[in-house]
């Protein structure tokens, strides 16, 4: 009998669990009778700590585990999706972390938890130290809102040229078309 497909969700930059998509996707799955596929840990701040948190759930895992990342989630789940050789759906990834973050260097708070944290210089290499040189488009299944506020969604559609795309006019950073597109995710996903 085959394993079963697992999600491994990944929040972006001052998110966590608690972000609407996390919720939604989770309580989408609970609801189908595989909420026990579904795991969405607690990122640390410091990105080889998240790496390696994400890490620790894809160790021992029965079953395809799919990524899902969203902003700095998704440029943890590129580089993790090359690494391990897994497939990932990017929610308006965060092509260009290590720039994006490098001035956002400073104290930040989280949106959902209100925990207070310093985000450094030090941070900012350990994502540089994370860049994926090349990936493989098979891989990925892309998800870009034009709208994007706080990201190009053309760095995403140009790096990730070959794979999956879904581009939607208009939304914002949030993803506002997430909810629709929830069946799109779970097939990617195998579920």
């Amino acid at each position: 009998m085959a394993a079963a497909a697992r999600i491994l969700y990944l929040h972006g930059f001052c998110s966590s669990p608690a972000s609407w998509k996390a919720r939604l996707l989770g309580e989408c799955l609970t609801a189908r009778g595989l909420g026990d596929r579904f795991a969405c840990p607690v990122l640390p701040p410091a990105p080889l700590a998240a790496i390696a948190s994400a890490e620790s759930l894809l160790i021992g895992g029965d079953g395809e585990t799919t990524l899902v990342g969203s902003s700095l989630g998704g440029y943890y789940a590129s580089w993790l999706a090359e690494k391990h050789d897994l497939r990932a759906v990017l929610i308006n990834p965060a092509v260009m972390a290590p720039a994006l973050l490098g001035g956002l260097v400073g104290r930040h708070t989280n949106f959902h938890t209100g925990e207070s944290f310093e985000f450094g210089n030090e941070h900012v290499a350990e994502l540089r130290r994370l860049e994926t040189r090349q990936v493989t488009a098979a891989r990925y299944l892309l998800l870009v809102e034009t709208g994007d506020e706080v990201l190009d969604y053309r760095q995403a559609v140009s790096r990730y040229a070959g794979s999956r795309q879904v581009v939607v006019e208009g939304g914002d950073h949030s993803f506002l078309s997430f909810p629709r597109l929830l069946p799109q995710i779970l097939e990617f996903c195998g579920l």
